[in-house]
């Protein structure tokens, strides 16, 4: 018995589909796809959300005092002279961060590995690579996803079937988190 499904697909097209399908499951909350993909995809997006859910509060807030360049009113860095040379002008500031522990920066990476990289285009903007910005899907992980399946054994996905696709007859099937 295989371990997993080929799905018609090389080794390294049948990676990036599903890494691809586990990045939009996670992204949007649900994906609509054949039946033999939902089930390879669940596979994979119910270990990440394990993963998450195991580590989801491994971590210590550190205060960390930091140097940042002083701006003027139009975001430029101010800079003074000192023995006749341009210098930038550097305040310290206290600032809060999380420190993981070694077993949630290892599955940060992990997580990594699997997700694509996503960055968001506002409406308004569509097209232009101006006000864009990256989302962190692993922080989204363990921030809003995570928290939610804290007192769930597994389980974390949904498969509806929603019927035969028109061109093939392919089983198609609502993919959902619950």
């Amino acid at each position: 018995m295989a371990k997993y499904r080929k799905l018609g697909r090389t080794s390294d097209q049948r990676k990036a589909l599903l890494r691809n399908q586990v990045t939009n499951l996670l992204y949007h909350g649900k994906i609509v796809t054949t039946e033999t993909k939902a089930k390879e995809v669940r596979k994979i997006a119910e270990g990440l959300i394990a993963m998450a859910v195991r580590e989801k509060d491994n971590f210590e807030t550190v205060t960390v005092t930091a140097k940042v360049a002083r701006k003027d009113a139009e975001g430029k860095r101010v800079k003074e002279v000192v023995d006749g040379k341009k210098v930038t002008v550097y305040d310290e500031v206290q600032k809060e961060i999380k420190k993981d522990a070694p077993s949630r920066l290892h599955a940060r990476r992990q997580m990594m590995k699997v997700l694509y990289p996503v960055t968001e285009v506002p409406a308004a903007g569509a097209g232009k690579k101006k006000n864009t910005k990256e989302v962190d899907l692993v922080d989204k992980l363990f921030t809003e996803i995570a928290p939610k399946y804290v007192g769930r054994n597994g389980g974390y996905t949904r498969i509806i079937k929603i019927g035969p696709r028109k061109g093939d007859a392919a089983m198609e099937v609502v993919l959902e988190l619950v």
